[in-house]
């Protein structure tokens, strides 16, 4: 009798434990590389714990994930600021359109040295390589003039959208060269400078504090306007699993884990309060 009880009840605990497990609902997020993939697993456990299962799918190239959310491949993704997310829904019909749900992190933008070591090499004819997708092409562009070295025209602003032909001033007549983002760590070896976004610098092993010849003042406003976000469609804006998201990441351990992970040291900088 004693052994039929314990069958019994080992019998409930499993079935109610496959129930838990039953019970949690899937999320499948895109997202970047670094730092974005490795911020999202330092928080799996923790989502589970919140009933949601997480999957990180990893793209490697920018205009991929939007579409992808759009369709409902993916629940959300992160790897995006708001002039990309802009730009992204000016280009397609508003049942496509996405919302930028929970503010993370900013990566300052960094002109790195390619065929030579220092600004004060910068010769007539020189070529900078830039990101060449419009929202990250202005941002390129507003960098190398914070820097010095072109000036733009007058009303220009993170949300233009500009590229080579709207310089007004290139006393050097630089040779802006227009790439894909992820492949420019890879140009430096053809180019005389390179600027490079955060995340494609640090998963390239450069150091945005330590071997960025110009860095974007991270007391600017670029802060606020190139925020990395997570993004949803809009009719899940205030879904479940996107309050869970945030819950989760909102915590010390997801900050200390910015700020503190060497790799990221300066070029991962955390826009959230931490809740109590």
């Amino acid at each position: 009798m004693k052994k039929l009880l314990t069958l019994v009840l080992v019998a409930v605990l499993l079935l109610t434990s496959l129930a838990a497990l039953a019970e949690n609902k899937k999320i499948v997020i895109g997202a970047t590389p670094s730092p974005h993939v490795l911020v999202l697993e330092q928080v799996v456990e923790d989502l589970k714990a919140q009933g949601h299962d997480l999957e990180i799918l990893t793209f490697t190239e920018y205009p991929l994930p939007n579409p992808a959310t759009a369709a409902g491949e993916l629940d959300a993704n992160y790897f995006q600021h708001l002039p990309y997310l802009n730009a992204y829904n000016a280009s397609v019909p508003e049942a496509e359109q996405l919302v930028a749900a929970i503010p993370v992190h900013y990566e300052p933008y960094g002109l790195y040295a390619g065929q030579k070591a220092s600004l004060d090499e910068l010769a007539e004819g020189d070529s900078i390589a830039v990101t060449n997708d419009p929202s990250n092409e202005t941002r390129a562009l507003l960098l190398l003039q914070a820097a010095g070295l072109i000036t733009l025209k007058e009303d220009v602003t993170p949300d233009s959208q500009v590229t080579a032909l709207d310089i007004v001033e290139n006393p050097k007549n630089l040779n802006i060269v227009e790439l894909n983002a992820e492949l420019i760590p890879a140009s430096l070896g053809d180019v005389a400078f390179a600027v490079i976004n955060g995340n494609f610098a640090i998963g390239a092993g450069l150091s945005p504090a330590k071997d960025a010849l110009f860095l974007e003042p991270t007391d600017s406003d670029a802060g606020k306007t190139y925020t990395n976000y997570v993004v949803v469609r809009t009719a899940d804006a205030e879904a479940d699993f996107v309050e869970a998201l945030r819950t989760v990441l909102y915590t010390a351990k997801v900050r200390d884990y910015i700020l503190n992970n060497p790799d990221f040291a300066g070029g991962v900088i955390p826009t959230f309060e931490v809740a109590e």
